[in-house]
């Protein structure tokens, strides 16, 4: 994988570029949360309990799971749900695709397919899986047949909507204006209606 910027911290950016994993779970984490310290979150989970593999989130204790994502420093506002979501979500890999979460994209039979096995991931939606699937499109060199179109907007060319679009701290700051601006509108045509 080439070197994403996602946390823009070197060192949880490596876990994130490593560990296609990683990078999942960065995009599980990345929900009502700042979105360079959702990919963080990765980095701090590797070294509380070393090494992340489907099959040992899969498998480990609930509890000291929960306890490994409430830290301090927490690795979500929500760690224990975020927790279960994520053991849920390596569940998944593990039974759907032996534990190798890159079997989502890799042999997928098209970008549509890459979607449809993303959303498919407990507590993944529809956006969610357009911006992994972009994120895969535009970073991650994926050359599934229209991964583009499956992403939506978020796989538009030079869009600065989403994770996906973020490359260093300057991409980053126009993502989250963009996120700003959208609920900013969106808040104001709910105050128009009412």
């Amino acid at each position: 994988m080439p070197p994403l910027t996602l946390a823009q911290d070197p060192d949880a950016d490596k876990v994130l570029s490593e560990n296609p994993l990683a990078l999942l779970i960065g995009m599980v984490l990345d929900q009502q949360f700042p979105m360079e310290r959702a990919f963080a979150g990765p980095a701090l989970l590797t070294e509380r309990i070393g090494e992340i593999t489907a099959e040992k989130i899969a498998d480990y204790d609930h509890d000291a799971l929960v306890a490994a994502f409430t830290g301090p420093p927490a690795l979500h506002r929500y760690p224990k749900s975020m927790a279960e979501r994520t053991q849920s979500v390596c569940q998944a890999i593990v039974e759907d695709y032996d534990g190798d979460v890159t079997r989502i994209w890799t042999e997928a039979a098209d970008g549509r397919d890459v979607f449809r096995r993303l959303n498919a991931l407990p507590g993944w939606g529809k956006m969610k899986a357009q911006i992994f699937t972009a994120l895969l499109g535009k970073q991650l060199g994926l050359e599934a047949d229209g991964w583009r179109d499956a992403a939506g907007s978020y796989g538009d060319e030079g869009s600065r909507r989403s994770i996906a679009d973020v490359v260093d701290p300057v991409t980053l700051n126009e993502v989250r204006d963009f996120k700003q601006a959208q609920k900013k509108a969106a808040k104001e045509a709910k105050a128009a209606q009412a």
